[in-house]
């Protein structure tokens, strides 16, 4: 993956990194942590412009979260809240759960969309309850970018800094991704062990 994501933005430059980082906010196994430091070491050699980096990579990892975004928005809170109760114990969670996360989205979705974007795993998976809350796109378009161009811009700036040292990050960053993995298994694991059928009828 590692040649792939290299030989894509050596030839194809702003529209290879566009395109990767497209990949990137769909398909959560592609690590930003290599992409976006190796585009800051291309500017730092004169290759690419270190603005127009940061504009290829924010739109594309915006661009690729849309599809899960609609995704939430078009499956519909009632559908998840069916399934939560109905399948509730491989869901982790029951309906009365859904409303009380749908309340938390909807009273402070832009900050969590905009701090998840910052969380590897998360960053995808985000887009999904901020569809199911019904966050307007504007807003969810504006946290997105926000967040996406905050972290963006500190790879970039790591991979411009460290130079032909840019592959150090993937490697301090990387664990993190397994760390958030970690969690998230874990997680699900206590609340499929604790879980209870709601008290509120579907």
């Amino acid at each position: 993956m590692t040649d792939w994501i290299i030989q894509t933005i050596s030839e194809l430059g702003y529209l290879g990194i566009f395109l990767v980082m497209l990949a990137e906010s769909i398909f959560p196994p592609i690590p930003s942590e290599l992409i976006i430091p190796f585009a800051g070491f291309a500017a730092a050699n004169g290759d690419l412009n270190l603005f127009g980096v940061l504009a290829a990579a924010t739109i594309g990892a915006v661009v690729g979260m849309l599809p899960w975004y609609f995704a939430g928005r078009l499956f519909g809170l009632e559908r998840v809240r069916y399934l939560a109760d109905r399948f509730g114990r491989v869901m982790a969670f029951n309906a009365d759960e859904i409303d009380l996360a749908v309340g938390w989205f909807k009273r402070f979705g832009p900050i969590i969309v905009l701090f998840g974007r910052l969380i590897p795993l998360i960053r995808t998976l985000i887009s999904i309850p901020a569809g199911l809350s019904r966050m307007s796109l504007p807003v969810f378009l504006l946290a997105s970018t926000s967040g996406a161009l905050i972290w963006n811009t500190i790879l970039t700036l790591a991979g411009y800094i460290l130079h032909e040292h840019y592959e150090v990050i993937e490697v301090v960053l990387d664990p993190l991704s397994y760390i958030v993995l970690g969690l998230v298994v874990v997680l699900y694991l206590l609340k499929v062990a604790t879980w209870k059928p709601s008290k509120s009828k579907v």
